[in-house]
């Protein structure tokens, strides 16, 4: 019974992020979970302990994130089946950023196309943490591809796959760990004992999603291009991050560019080993792409839980 109702959540979830996206009027939990782990982190952040200290911090996030997150639901079923739909698709809806990720492309696109590179870099700064004054377009092209290919999993496929198995409280969670890592999971002098916790748990729960989702994207084109599931393991190894370079190698392969290389972060100079082979040359339309290639991995993922589902609930049926 809840697997059905999941699943209909899940798909109403998609249909009000396409609809609306994430308004900046309606209150979204990821604020909340951004004054929570900045308030803990102005707190527990100095002295000794400080893995344990961030550990600590995580526990409440999620332990609040969960228990809010499980009575708000189970409050709205009590009312009425249907309550309960909605008001759990509305939450699953805030965790899945599918429409804010095209947008978030097709306003880098848009100025490169009319030849306005200074827009274009001011909408790039708005999505990466890397420096964009001065970037060339292949660079802007660059900075965009990468964003929209890695973010597809934690930013869609990923709260999909928690939402199918634990319903809102689970995907709120995944996105909560999510939230922490962005926050407080670098590898700096601050945050890399405090954040350590946040940054492992959050490449725990990414792991399936993220190679599924890479696999997803490449699903139809696979014999054509002979993209393999050995070459994009072999790709998404020259990412620092055991997850992200998941979805670069798959656009990588199938758009057949490549990605990664030089980055600057306030002037520091950042490398990162090249993904994918550069048989063409970087171009505002690998932007349109690659937001192509991740709707069908969201597709593709959506058919997949609605499956899953299915057999589920025949299956338990026949149980029964």
């Amino acid at each position: 019974m809840m697997i059905s109702l999941h699943l209909l959540s899940i798909v109403l979830a998609l249909i009000i992020d396409q609809l609306i996206g994430d308004p900046r009027w309606l209150p979204h939990p990821v604020k909340g979970f951004g004054k929570m782990i900045s308030w803990l982190d102005r707190s527990l952040n100095g002295g000794n302990f400080q893995r344990l200290k961030g550990l600590c911090m995580l526990f409440l996030i999620l332990a609040v994130t969960l228990l809010f997150s499980y009575v708000l639901v189970s409050f709205a079923y009590s009312i009425h089946l249907v309550v309960g739909v909605c008001v759990e698709s509305l939450l699953i809806s805030t965790t899945i950023a599918a429409r804010g990720l095209k947008e978030a492309g097709r306003s880098v696109y848009e100025p490169l196309v009319r030849g306005d590179l200074e827009e274009a870099r001011t909408k790039l700064s708005w999505i990466v943490g890397r420096d964009t004054q001065g970037l060339p377009s292949q660079e802007i092209v660059r900075g965009t591809v990468e964003t929209v290919a890695e973010n597809t999993s934690d930013g869609v496929t990923a709260p999909l796959f928690f939402a199918f198995i634990g319903g809102a409280p689970l995907a709120l969670l995944y996105r909560a760990v999510n939230t922490c890592d962005s926050m407080v999971g670098y590898k700096n002098e601050r945050y890399k004992d405090f954040g350590w916790a946040s940054a492992r748990l959050d490449d725990v729960l990414n792991y399936l999603p993220a190679r599924l989702t890479a696999f997803l994207m490449v699903f139809n084109a696979m014999m054509k291009k002979r993209l393999t599931f050995a070459w994009l393991k072999e790709q998404a190894r020259h990412h620092p991050s055991p997850n992200s370079g998941w979805g670069e190698a798959a656009v990588a392969g199938l758009l057949g560019i490549r990605l990664g290389g030089t980055n600057y972060y306030k002037g520091q100079v950042s490398y990162r080993p090249f993904i994918g082979r550069a048989q063409n040359s970087l171009n505002p339309i690998h932007i349109e792409k690659t937001i192509v290639i991740m709707q069908q991995a969201v597709t593709w993922f959506t058919i997949i839980l609605l499956a899953a589902g299915g057999i589920y609930i025949v299956a338990a049926q026949s149980w029964s």
